[in-house]
């Protein structure tokens, strides 16, 4: 049996070879009243590592040889190795070690979060086009928005999943994408990433191994840090994650679910088949695999494909939203859940968000219902074909993947 791809780091998805164990790490435990060993021994691996003292993918010495070194219990090692790694810091491989997880998302937030919009042109995030036709309803929404009584979305905080009146416009708007689901399925999100996250942390625990691409969205590996499963990458192809590899992984055993992104994935803009979705699907169903898909950019393709919440009604979950299609600056989402996690599911976005913001997702029902939304999306499609085009001419043989929509 061929060796399954180690867990993505959180510098990016490009699998790397791990450091030589540090033999000359001597960590010092200075006892405090009431404090456990293995906190303290917790304590001194986080500061060690926040420090590069332990550097990004080294590996960690071997339960036993520090328990060994530092005079005490290998079940001290283990349970401080457990927590480090819960908490983000280590992860561990059955059968190779454990190895320090890198961690530079908060070293590369300044960078990627502030920046100025006049310095040069940033392109580690993905916005759609915004052209004057965006301007002009934005603020045509805006005056509407200003001459109307706006007291049926602004006064209520309930239902937590979302107003009855935006969900039935989710409704029509997820069968443009070929999805029926009934209204209580349907939660209102703000925007894709607050949907993963909710689907994510309803079916995943500390400790799960998620699968997802070799080369994916930083989200789910920064959703690997904070809610402490452990992500590893599958190889893919122009459609995705091959099908011998993910049922390899799941035969292997330890899987809890699959977070994907079928079409145009980023960053190879990779769009999964029928029937590789199909495959998938019939994998996941047979060993219990929960499939979450972030179809954020599904909107743009012309192509009708089979959704996995369809395929799998019981373990699959959909994701959308409006940003990377309609307009960046509209964060709202859609989430469709399986039945029985609709409670779930609105339990952890109350105690996370209480429910989405209704303004903007009155502002996408409004589109919805006179069209605008549709219009915006077929202009995204014709402003990226043209710049797929220029960058072709110019760049050639360089470009490592792309999709005519």
């Amino acid at each position: 049996m061929r060796e399954l791809p180690r867990p993505l780091d959180d510098q990016d998805a490009i699998v790397r070879p791990e450091e030589p164990l540090i033999a000359d790490w001597r960590p010092k435990l200075t006892k405090r009243k009431g404090v456990t060993k293995h906190k303290l021994l917790t304590e001194r691996i986080i500061a060690d590592i926040d420090a590069d003292i332990l550097p990004a993918h080294a590996r960690m010495p071997t339960h036993r040889d520090l328990a060994r070194q530092l005079g005490v219990s290998v079940q001290t090692v283990s349970l401080s190795y457990q927590e480090a790694e819960r908490r983000g810091y280590l992860r561990g491989e059955v059968g190779r070690g454990t190895f320090v997880r890198s961690r530079v998302t908060e070293k590369a937030d300044r960078f990627m979060l502030d920046r100025d919009p006049g310095e040069t042109v940033d392109l580690s995030i993905i916005r759609a086009i915004y052209t004057e036709a965006h301007e002009d309803a934005s603020r045509a929404i805006m005056r509407r928005l200003a001459q109307g009584d706006n007291s049926a979305f602004m006064r209520p905080c309930r239902p937590i999943a979302g107003l009855e009146r935006h969900r039935s416009s989710a409704q029509v708007w997820l069968k443009g994408l070929g999805i029926e689901a009934a209204k209580d399925r349907i939660l209102i999100t703000n925007g894709a990433a607050h949907g993963l996250f909710l689907a994510v942390a309803a079916i995943v625990q500390p400790g799960d191994i998620v699968l997802t691409e070799n080369l994916t969205d930083h989200g789910i590996i920064g959703l690997a840090n904070v809610l402490g499963f452990t992500l590893r990458g599958l190889p893919t192809d122009r459609e995705g994650i091959l099908v011998e590899a993910f049922e390899e992984a799941c035969a292997t055993g330890g899987v809890s679910a699959l977070v994907l992104i079928p079409s145009l994935g980023n960053p190879t803009s990779h769009v999964m088949g029928a029937e590789r979705r199909q495959a998938i699907a019939e994998i996941a169903r047979r060993y219990g695999i929960y499939v979450v898909e972030d179809e954020v950019y599904k909107p743009l393709l012309e192509t009708p494909l089979p959704s996995f919440t369809d395929l799998l009604p019981d373990l699959g979950f959909f994701v959308t939203s409006f940003t990377k299609s309609v307009l960046t600056g509209l964060r709202v989402g859609y989430l469709v859940v399986p039945p029985q996690y609709s409670i779930r599911v609105a339990s952890i976005m109350r105690v996370t968000s209480w429910s989405a913001t209704n303004l903007p997702a009155e502002i996408a029902t409004l589109w919805i219902e006179d069209g605008t939304a549709l219009n915006l999306v077929e202009l995204q499609r014709r402003e990226v074909r043209v710049r797929q085009a220029m960058v072709s001419e110019i760049l050639g043989a360089h470009i490592a993947g792309s999709h005519p929509l």
